[in-house]
């Protein structure tokens, strides 16, 4: 086995030496190791970077220490160093960990134009060197630590224009200050914009979206100190928003737990408070929420005690109950920029009530008052006739506030009021109103008990109708069975039959009134005409004549017969109508007619050329032969002539009629008949 060369040994040597604080030094700013331009720091699962970056249009002059998504191409860059003083020349820049642990971001000539402030932990004079290292941490955070762990200082203490999952943003400030997001300049600019959000410095427990000092958009107000979930349909996921203490301050965060996309929430250039998730298939950043959208939630758009309708398709000023708008001219263009008032004088004492409106983004400028119930917050507003609503909420937790209830009050103005989907569940407001003169109340009682009644009324009329019609069924179902019962079977094996039932108005509507134009024809019993349904379909009503007892009996049998007999060369019985006198029956219609037709037409007649003439011969005897023997029960048609052979649109003949059938039993040969039939 042979040896490697002793220069080679110390070559390999030296290169693995050199390799390990590199690779050591990934996500670690050391000392004596600053971090110069074309270099970057990853952090260990390599999401994010911290380096040198230029925007991509602000010419190549201007450069930034900033951190970064390192996978997403585009809008990726979450946290800014310099951002009022940019490098023009980072040939020679470099952000370097001083000897005190101290962040340094020097230029050319070795002026520093950004530096971190650093203070030494409690436990160590503040003249002792403190050795450390700089770390980007998997969240995005860049955090000095002492040798033995200790926080020195953190970018998310200092954020920007984005807030990340796991960021604590503080929204208090007993003995620290208060962290807002700031916006950058312009889409290409990082310098510090005129755009920013972070907590109501008099009042945690909402947060305001400023332009300069001048509010312009408002969140809802806290009703749950624990966590709020907002669900988002897109991602299929909730993104949760929590309050927590640490130490003296309280802090927001938000996160969404499970889920591996990737979500943040951004002060943006244009005064949007977004939400923000990256899609990987189409390589942008997509919208999950955007305010103030739309911009009837702008800050105090809608005036004193006018409110934001965001229930309405698109989203409207409108003025609380018991108010109207100040001008005759608001309202016309979905805003009320004077505002409302009371559209009579409040009268304080007994005089007054509340009025609770549901599901409402509570008003701003209130009054916080502390430990008391529900019961105590609503006498705290009711014994002030100055107090102009108040509302309450259970907030499950004594650990933030040292409370675990809400009560608010308001002494004045309703301002930045809202409703509807955009701004959650919301939460009931109690505002104060006049109690109803008994005028007035009986007024409104009628108002709701006006309507009430007569859509009563108005069922009960249309249950008398139902029940009716379905009588007037009954009675003509009864009336058929009695016609019916008995009488061409002793077995009654005819009486279980189904007949499918024609209204009267139907069969008037497709005959046009029994019109003369379409009658087809007309017998002893009878007239049938030509009719057309509702949906299209063709028909043949044979109308019984009123008033001929024999003509009943012969519409029982033909009725009960077709419906029991099945063939191709049988006519097919549709249903039947019973109308007071009136008996109808409703059969197919066939467009050629009845075969005395052609065979007593000079004109006609030629078109029954022999192979037509033995088809209908062939069909009427195989309609017989049916009749007479292959059909369950045995028929003797007794009426058998040309026009009651009808045609169908191929000349296949029909048999028709069978008012004069009789039927023959299995063991009978012949009978008898006491009345005279046939022609």
């Amino acid at each position: 086995m042979g040896f490697l060369p002793i220069h080679r040994i110390i070559t390999l040597a030296f290169c693995a030496a050199s390799l390990l604080p590199s690779c050591a030094s990934d996500s670690r700013l050391l000392p004596n190791k600053p971090l110069t331009f074309g270099s970057k720091l990853i952090s260990d699962d390599g999401t994010f970077a911290l380096g040198f970056f230029s925007p991509s249009n602000s010419g190549g002059n201007h450069y930034y220490v900033g951190i970064w998504y390192n996978s997403i191409p585009k809008d990726n860059v979450v946290w800014v160093a310099n951002r009022a003083a940019p490098v023009t020349d980072p040939s020679s820049a470099t952000l370097a960990l001083t000897d005190r642990s101290n962040l340094v971001l020097s230029n050319t000539d070795g002026q520093p134009l950004w530096m971190a402030n650093v203070s030494a932990p409690g436990n160590l004079p503040s003249s002792e060197n403190v050795t450390g290292e700089a770390t980007l941490d998997n969240t995005g955070n860049f955090v000095l630590r002492t040798s033995e762990g200790a926080v020195l200082w953190q970018s998310f203490d200092h954020p920007t224009d984005t807030l990340l999952p796991g960021m604590n943003l503080r929204v208090t400030h007993n003995r620290l200050e208060l962290q807002r997001l700031i916006s950058w300049k312009g889409p290409q600019d990082p310098s510090p914009g005129s755009f920013s959000y972070g907590a109501d410095p008099y009042q945690f427990l909402q947060r305001f979206a400023l332009n300069g000092s001048r509010p312009y958009w408002r969140s809802p107000v806290l009703t749950n100190y624990l966590m709020v979930g907002s669900y988002m349909e897109s991602i299929k996921s909730t993104i949760f928003f929590t309050v927590r203490r640490i130490e003296d301050e309280i802090y927001m965060a938000f996160g969404m737990p499970g889920s591996s996309s990737t979500v943040k929430i951004k002060m943006d250039y244009s005064g949007k408070i977004k939400i923000l998730v990256w899609n990987s298939k189409m390589l942008e950043w997509n919208d999950l929420q955007v305010a103030p959208e739309p911009e009837c939630n702008t800050y105090g758009y809608c005036g004193a005690f006018g409110f934001c309708d965001n229930t309405e398709p698109v989203p409207i000023c409108k003025c609380l109950d018991g108010f109207e708008p100040i001008s005759k001219e608001d309202g016309s263009n979905g805003r009320f920029p004077k505002g409302c008032r009371r559209k009579e004088e409040l009268r304080c004492g007994r005089e007054n009530r509340f009025l609770t409106l549901t599901a409402m983004k509570i008003p701003d400028k209130f009054v916080y008052v502390k430990n008391r119930s529900f019961e105590e917050c609503s006498a705290e507003c009711t014994s002030n006739c100055s107090c102009t609503a108040y509302a309450y909420a259970n907030m499950n937790t004594t650990a933030i506030n040292g409370d675990d209830t809400r009560c608010l009050i308001w002494m004045g103005d309703l301002i930045d009021t809202g409703k509807g989907k955009l701004i959650g569940t919301g939460e009931n407001l109690y505002i104060r109103v006049n109690r109803l003169s008994d005028k007035k109340r009986w007024g409104n009682i009628l108002k709701i008990t006006l309507p009430v009644v007569s859509s009563l009324l108005v069922l009960i009329c249309m249950w008398l109708v139902w029940i009716c019609n379905c009588q007037a069924k009954q009675r003509n179902k009864k009336i058929w069975k009695n016609m019916i019962s008995g009488a061409l079977s002793n077995s009654g094996e005819l009486e279980d039959g189904k007949f499918p039932f024609f209204s009267f108005r139907e069969i008037v509507l497709a005959t046009n009134n029994f019109s003369s134009s379409n009658m087809l024809g007309h017998g002893g019993f009878g007239n049938v005409y030509k009719g057309t349904l509702e949906r299209g379909k063709k028909i043949a009503v044979k109308r019984l004549s009123k008033g001929s007892g024999q003509g009943t009996l012969e519409f029982r049998n033909e009725a009960v017969l077709i419906a029991k007999l099945q063939h191709r060369n049988l006519v097919k019985l549709l249903g039947f109508c019973i109308h007071g006198d009136e008996k109808l029956l409703i059969y197919e219609y066939l467009p050629n007619k009845s075969l005395d037709a052609f065979l007593f037409n000079s004109t006609r007649k030629p078109l029954l050329h022999w192979s037509i003439r033995f088809n209908i011969i062939t069909g009427i005897a195989r309609g017989l032969l049916y009749l007479h023997q292959d059909s369950r029960l045995r028929i003797i048609h007794r009426d058998l002539k040309a026009n009651n052979i009808l045609l169908d649109d191929e000349m296949s003949p029909k048999i028709s009629d069978f008012g004069m059938a009789r039927i023959f039993y299995g063991n009978q040969q012949q009978g008898n008949t006491n009345r005279v039939v046939g022609t």
